[in-house]
């Protein structure tokens, strides 16, 4: 495989008041173009800041150590990296169209004019599978709903045809059916596509339907990382073993309505 991203002793740390937090440990680990990796951990772990780090997104009052080298040259984020984060309210502009988020990433970074990047707006649309592309051009981000949203931020994350995609906690916001829906999404685009995923979720079940590696971050330090099958099977971490223990999958009998 082909070396997308090699981190080395990454640290990264934010003032609070007279104290600094370390938000991430020394992590060293690499990423290699085409592969789909999943980072889980509890919240606080690091796991977002990572993300964050990767983009280019640390506010400036972040102290970072250590080094994200790019192999193929930096990368220029929403061309060569699109984002999709947990809450698609939050990340898409309300008084914008759904066909105006989605065609400024292609005008910003492939120099479509704006009647080619609608129509690259509409076929996004289609591709992320919802339903009458032309009207939801014309629509806010309002009118859609959690799921609905979900699609159209990525949509407009891959407008741009990013070598990398990020997705940060992006179903944790969502029901289980739109979860597995979300995570199908994903998967699909990602083969076509030829992109590298980084899939960010505390939720390990969903992260073994996904990833081809699943690495395990606790308190700020990557503690695991392997092979999802070997995780998922043989994990050697106490901590990994914990969250397995913890997850109660949908097979799982129900308690309320079930006989004494």
């Amino acid at each position: 495989m082909t070396t997308l991203i090699t981190i080395d002793n990454l640290s990264v740390a934010f003032r609070q008041g007279s104290r600094s937090v370390t938000a991430l440990d020394s992590v060293s680990l690499t990423i290699n173009s085409g592969e789909r990796l999943a980072i889980i951990g509890e919240s606080g772990s690091g796991k977002s800041t990572l993300a964050l780090a990767l983009a280019g997104l640390l506010p400036a009052s972040a102290e970072q150590a250590g080094t994200i080298h790019w192999p193929n040259g930096p990368p220029v984020p929403g061309r060569d990296i699109g984002m999709v984060f947990q809450d698609p309210s939050s990340s898409l502009d309300p008084v914008l169209t759904i066909g105006e988020q989605i065609a400024e990433g292609a005008v910003a970074h492939l120099g479509l004019d704006w009647n080619a990047a609608r129509q690259r707006a509409r076929d996004l649309l289609a591709r992320v599978l919802l339903p009458d592309p032309e009207s939801l051009l014309r629509a806010f981000p309002h009118q859609l709903s959690g799921g609905q949203r979900q699609r159209v931020a990525i949509a407009a994350a891959i407008a741009a045809g990013p070598g990398l995609l990020i997705a940060d906690e992006a179903t944790s916001a969502l029901d289980t059916i739109v979860q597995a829906e979300i995570v199908a999404l994903l998967r699909g685009l990602v083969a076509e596509e030829g992109m590298t995923l980084l899939f960010i979720t505390h939720d390990i079940a969903l992260a073994s339907s996904l990833a081809d590696r699943i690495a395990v971050f606790r308190q700020a330090k990557l503690v695991e990382i392997g092979a999802a099958a070997d995780i998922i099977g043989h994990s050697r971490e106490p901590y990994t073993a914990s969250l397995l223990a913890a997850h109660i999958d949908l097979t799982t009998p129900p308690l309320i309505g079930a006989r004494a």
